[in-house]
């Protein structure tokens, strides 16, 4: 995870879940994760269980130079990415999985940026229908955005998986320890665990 946005997010969210699969959107204070707002969206399903933006931060909406509030997720994507991502959410909500990605956004001239992709499930009760939220960050702000607008975006490398939880309360990523795990990511809680080293004698 590269972006500021995308850890505090995913930390925040494995705190909130506790034991369980993944907390609900009652769960999800936004006071608490105020500083990566901007980069935070939520999707909800309508009614042929497409998933549409709940909501969209400012900086992802300046992005797109729109407001994306109601909108299709799908339809953001190029048409080669579109089943993959699809299939992909399919994946994060229905078996509580969560996803980081890399995303090239291009905009009408088909200048180029290089963005993060976070996706999280959200628990749901009865008719509820918020279903995940994640971030959307680019890695550097190009230069024209204000003046134009991402057209299109293109999935690059996913890795996907099951977070680990170590402890109580999430405050920190590190990378996982060599052997431990082939895919996904893991979460260390109060800063990066070192394996211990070996004792003399």
């Amino acid at each position: 995870m590269k972006q500021a946005s995308t850890r505090e997010l995913f930390a925040y969210w494995t705190k909130q879940r506790g034991g369980r699969p993944a907390p609900e959107r009652g769960d999800i204070d936004p006071a608490a994760i105020r500083h990566a707002l901007g980069d935070i969206f939520i999707l909800a399903s309508d009614f042929v269980d497409e998933q549409r933006f709940r909501l969209a931060g400012t900086r992802i909406c300046a992005l797109f130079g729109r407001e994306l509030k109601g909108e299709s997720f799908g339809s953001l994507w190029a048409e080669t990415s579109r089943v993959e991502v699809r299939n992909t959410l399919a994946g994060v909500i229905t078996e509580n999985s969560s996803l980081v990605a890399g995303v090239t956004g291009r905009n009408a001239d088909g200048n180029t940026v290089d963005l993060e992709l976070l996706l999280l499930p959200l628990a749901h009760r009865g008719h509820a229908r918020v279903r995940a939220i994640g971030v959307l960050a680019a890695i550097e702000m190009p230069y024209w955005i204000g003046t134009q607008s991402i057209k299109q975006l293109v999935l690059g490398t996913v890795r996907h998986g099951e977070a680990r939880i170590e402890q109580t309360d999430a405050r920190s990523i590190a990378e996982p320890v060599a052997g431990q795990m082939r895919r996904g990511f893991m979460v260390y809680q109060g800063g990066r665990i070192n394996p211990p080293s070996e004792k003399a004698g």
